[in-house]
């Protein structure tokens, strides 16, 4: 349920762009993800900080492409997003408290080691990512950037989400390999 509800609002702007044009897909962006925020919090009494970070930057990215009539800052958005959990990652593992190994390790068991391949593989992921919308936002059309946002990227995301799912799957320790089958 969850997984969906972060999906509408890419939904709902994807349906605008197609229908009418970026600044009124932009402003339904914004809308959709204030109310998503409410729904999440309204359903799990918790809102994550990458959401709201996320929310941030589409509405000030947003309301700055609506109010100065530029699709440039809604392309931005994309990049910085994606630079800010790069950069994120990084910090946190510099400072000894890597952010994967803080969200997964309730869950998963891994060497450190392993951690910290995770770690720097999605820091990796995160900025190839932000380089190719720069790459995309102003190579080519709107619509292939549209597109590329909203299928490419979230594309891009699952598969990797996948691949780092076989590589920790490899390195469970043996009773929670057991456990999951």
């Amino acid at each position: 349920m969850k997984q969906l509800i972060d999906f509408i609002p890419l939904i709902i702007f994807f349906i605008l762009y197609k229908m009418q044009d970026i600044y009124v897909a932009t402003g339904a962006l914004i809308i959709a993800s204030a109310v998503q925020i409410v729904l999440t919090y309204a359903i799990y009494r918790k809102v994550e900080k990458m959401q709201v970070i996320t929310f941030l930057m589409v509405a000030v990215f947003g309301g700055m492409t609506i109010f100065l009539h530029d699709d440039n800052f809604i392309k931005w958005k994309v990049t910085i997003v994606y630079a800010i959990f790069a950069i994120g990652l990084a910090v946190s593992h510099a400072i000894g408290r890597s952010a994967i190994k803080g969200m997964l390790s309730k869950e998963i068991t891994l060497p450190d080691h392993v951690w910290n391949k995770i770690n720097w593989a999605w820091v990796a992921f995160f900025s190839f990512c932000a380089g190719l919308n720069i790459y995309v936002a102003y190579e080519l059309p709107l619509d292939v950037w549209v597109n590329f946002k909203v299928f490419g990227l979230l594309a891009a995301t699952l598969m990797f989400t996948v691949l780092t799912g076989i590589y920790i799957y490899k390195y469970l320790p043996k009773e929670q390999t057991e456990k999951q089958e």
